[in-house]
């Protein structure tokens, strides 16, 4: 039995801590199936994943998990029934945030004992995990050349260039149409410089109409981006229109295919490694097994010097505490407020969003109740070490150790900011079953549960799963999962990359307006 739950199932459910009024069931419970174990009876079917009282619990009383407050009964609710969303109250509650106070700094390994991966070594210095040719679109208007350009490189075109992982266009919906200035154009405009520059891309094309807003100028300009051999732009009113346009990019990219494929991977620390933590599709599991076994794995990536950035500001919220109080200094602990400010009093006013409460259809099925629910396993995927940055979405991450990144919860906006902002390594939690994957940084994808492992084994890449049926701890799951990276960051393909998602994930976050 998994020592890290041997107190805590019996038999058909799990007891979390010892305060709860909850337990959680392991697989689905009859209406009349006695629990020995809490000494009560279902009085309904109880789907696994879902919450069974354990106790009667009053009208306005906290209903815990974890000995965590996760909403508030809306009516007596009496031993061996159901608790969810039907009868759980979803009140904002006061949280002391503590700032830095249990800060404590990560015990380093020596240099000399951190592992390795094989990484690709750039010019600068920096360690790819993939080798990628880019075509980035400054504006929707250049979106279909882009595409055009990047699908004329089929694996037949590219079967000379075995060390170019692939030609992957980058279009979205914005650029033009919206305010010239402001933060909607400066996180457009960061997204697209930082998908330029990333290191897991031997060379990029951007590519704009001409008019729009989004000028390519002003986006080399602002950010300081290097136009040469391995960063061109065109602009496809001066080039001659579509047609022109798409020869005009086929040709470069052929020219840059033979040295994009002079490379050759060799061995480096750790430490150049950039984790992006994402979960998508939660459910009741995902804060026992796949969430905290991913936080395990963090913990040791960071020890060997790397980096893991923990994302999807309305999915700490309720939780953000515990990060607060970890945070490097009060600085640091105020940005992660700020970003939650922001969201609260701001972005989210009077939507039906999760940060106020509202979380998918999918995860309810899954078992959860209310976004303080799910926040308390999401923000597991970070482990318990310390907070040491927060950056605005799409910022370049440069610094080293666990950091926070504000992206919204859904997956593909979230994980794009992850790798603008460095991310070359993407570790993806799910509990009813996301089928995602991301380029130019690979996608791995950490199922909570067996069943949906079994069903779904072609787009899940580890049975997080093995947790709950007791054939591996919490610990040999984020030793496993940590080894996991490292063979995906040397070029063992992910189930995602077998399947050749990537190609329509790239999702910039609009907080802007059309106009």
């Amino acid at each position: 039995m998994n020592e890290h739950f041997e107190k805590k199932v019996s038999g058909s459910v799990i007891r979390l801590h010892p305060d709860d009024n909850i337990v959680i069931a392991v697989k689905d419970i009859r209406a009349g199936d006695t629990i020995p174990s809490e000494n009560i009876t279902s009085l309904h079917l109880i789907a696994a994943g879902h919450k069974i009282a354990t106790a009667r619990i009053a009208q306005g009383e906290p209903i815990r998990k974890y000995s965590t407050t996760i909403g508030f009964a809306g009516v007596d609710i009496e031993p061996g029934s159901s608790v969810h969303y039907h009868n759980v109250v979803f009140r904002d509650i006061d949280r002391d945030y503590a700032y830095a106070t249990e800060y404590e700094p990560t015990d380093l390994l020596p240099e000399s004992e951190r592992a390795t991966f094989q990484g690709i070594v750039r010019d600068d210095g920096r360690v790819a995990t993939r080798n990628f040719i880019g075509i980035c679109s400054t504006v929707n208007c250049s979106a279909t050349v882009v595409r055009k350009i990047a699908e004329w490189f089929t694996p037949e075109r590219l079967s000379d260039y075995p060390n170019v992982d692939g030609v992957v266009a980058f279009s979205h919906p914005l650029g033009c149409g919206c305010e010239m200035t402001g933060e909607a154009m400066d996180q457009l405009r960061r997204t697209i410089a930082g998908y330029a520059t990333h290191v897991n891309l031997a060379a990029t094309l951007i590519i704009g109409l001409g008019c729009e807003r989004n000028k390519i100028s002003d986006l080399v300009e602002i950010h300081n981006l290097a136009v040469g051999p391995k960063l061109q732009t065109f602009i496809m009113q001066d080039v001659g229109g579509t047609r022109k346009s798409i020869e005009a990019g086929v040709k470069a990219v052929k020219e840059l295919l033979p040295e994009a494929n002079n490379v050759t991977r060799q061995t480096v620390s750790v430490s150049h490694l950039t984790v992006g933590l994402e979960c998508g599709g939660s459910d009741g599991f995902s804060s026992i097994t796949a969430n905290p076994a991913l936080g395990s794995a963090v913990g040791i990536l960071v020890r060997h010097g790397g980096t893991a950035i923990l994302s999807e500001t309305p999915e700490v919220y309720g939780a953000e505490h515990t990060l607060t109080r970890r945070a490097a200094s009060v600085e640091v602990g105020k940005k992660l407020i700020e970003r939650i400010r922001w969201w609260k009093d701001v972005y989210a006013v009077g939507r039906d969003v999760q940060i106020n409460g509202v979380v998918s259809p999918g995860n309810v099925d899954g078992g959860l109740a209310n976004i303080l629910e799910k926040s308390l396993g999401s923000a597991m995927k970070g482990g318990t070490g310390p907070l040491m940055e927060v950056y605005k979405y799409a910022e370049k991450v440069d610094t080293k150790g666990l950091v926070f990144m504000d992206t919204p919860g859904y997956d593909p906006p979230s994980v794009t900011g992850q790798i603008a902002g460095g991310a070359t390594l993407i570790a993806f939690t799910t509990g009813r079953g996301s089928m995602f994957g991301s380029k130019p940084a690979p996608t791995i994808k950490l199922a909570t549960n067996s069943p949906m492992f079994q069903r779904l084994e072609e787009d899940m890449d580890i049975n997080c799963g093995e947790i709950l049926d007791g054939t591996k701890t919490l610990e040999e799951m984020g030793q496993a999962i940590f080894e996991l990276m490292i063979e995906t960051a040397s070029g063992k393909k992910s189930k995602s990359e077998l399947l050749g998602l990537g190609d329509n994930e790239f999702a910039i976050w609009d907080i802007g307006i059309m106009g």
